[in-house]
């Protein structure tokens, strides 16, 4: 086996990130010529309807020559964030006391008036995927 199989099969170094249903692994590998590259990769866990669950996972490949610009991107981006909107996550979901939509509905009887009520002022987003 030549050294490169062997430093791709061995773990060069590596951290992992656990948020929630997200996990992202940060992984140091070599490539041919034995330099350093960092693969980012988010991994989330769906629950199929019958209890099986599968993975979706999307990967980033980041090589020397990018560090530098994607660091300083990365930090414009995040401060930005920060600085506009706080360091306090917004999102309903990842409250303490976030309940589902369901628990809120009341079910009331309906009048006549209800029913000429239009429901295309209610939109149904999923933010899953951003």
């Amino acid at each position: 086996m030549s050294d490169y199989e062997m430093m791709d099969k061995e773990e060069i170094y590596s951290k992992v990130l656990r948020a929630g249903r997200r996990t992202y692994f940060f992984d140091v590998r070599a490539t041919k010529a034995g330099d350093y590259y960092l693969t980012i990769t988010e991994s989330k866990k769906f629950t199929n309807e019958d209890g099986s669950y599968h993975y979706k996972k999307h990967k980033i490949y980041l090589y020397k020559e990018d560090f530098t610009e994607f660091r300083e991107i990365l930090t414009e981006m995040t401060d930005y964030i920060i600085n506009e909107k706080g360091e306090e996550v917004i999102s309903e979901r990842h409250q303490k006391d976030f309940k589902k939509e369901d628990d809120f509905v009341k079910q009331e009887s309906k009048t006549p008036e209800d029913s000429n009520k239009s429901t295309d002022s209610f939109t149904d987003i999923s933010f899953d995927d951003i």
